[in-house]
């Protein structure tokens, strides 16, 4: 094959994100130019960290009826069920409970019972067909050892994910170790996808594209089907989205 993928985007990045108790909000110069749908997006990404391990990877905050989630990719959050990870923005920190993984899929859900007090979710919103090549996008995430950052793209097309009548996006976009797991959001602010590899050539040495993303559509996440055993164990009252 003329590309493989890397599937690890995960970087181990020096220094791991320690909870915080001061919350401070973000101090940062947003263009008035910037849609409305990029900001919203930017402010619900959060960066998925491995307690005491040093690594991190990218999400995004969603709100599904009143259970608040973190959906990020299954390499990012590839521990046991129940295991517990650090989700960050800015100076506000949680830890979140790993409800949902997919290691075919590469998708993670996270629960966490205390709502971020500086930042808004988006809401559970997911295209109900496969994203149109040419398609505007757009997400934030972490890569490499920078804050946040975020981007533009376009649907570039799409690739067979290995299972027949499965197909992956790819999109045309700056993507690097850091941001797996970021959630890809079209101009109306629904998730299309979570990005979860780069591209990769040999010719014939090792060099990497980073403008040719690859994305998990949305479809492949049954979010009803994720959360059922969440909901089975969960104790005490439980939440709306489980009854």
């Amino acid at each position: 094959m003329k590309y493989i993928l890397l599937l690890l985007s995960l970087l181990m990045v020096s220094g791991t994100a320690m909870a915080k108790n001061e919350i401070a909000l973000p101090a940062e110069n947003v263009s008035s130019n910037m849609r409305s749908v990029e900001k919203k997006v930017r402010e619900a990404a959060v960066k998925v960290t491995k307690p005491f391990m040093g690594g991190h990877g990218s999400g995004s905050y969603v709100i599904y009826k009143d259970l608040h989630l973190v959906f990020t990719a299954q390499h990012v959050a590839d521990g046991v069920l129940g295991s517990n990870y650090l989700v960050s923005h800015g100076n506000e920190s949680r830890i979140a409970t790993l409800i949902y993984s997919d290691e075919v899929d590469d998708i993670a859900v996270l629960y966490f019972s205390y709502q971020f007090m500086t930042i808004e979710p988006m809401k559970y919103n997911p295209v109900e067909d496969i994203a149109d090549i040419g398609a505007g996008v757009v997400y934030s995430g972490f890569p490499s050892s920078h804050k946040l950052m975020s981007f533009n793209g376009r649907v570039a097309g799409y690739e067979n994910s290995g299972r027949i009548g499965d197909k992956h996006i790819i999109l045309q976009t700056y993507g690097w170790f850091g941001c797996s797991g970021s959630v890809i959001y079209n101009h109306k602010g629904q998730q299309i996808g979570i990005l979860y590899g780069v591209d990769v050539e040999y010719y014939p040495n090792v060099q990497v594209q980073e403008n040719m993303i690859w994305v998990v559509p949305m479809q492949q996440l049954n979010l009803e089907k994720a959360i059922k055993p969440f909901c089975e164990g969960f104790k005490g009252k439980p939440p709306k989205a489980c009854r």
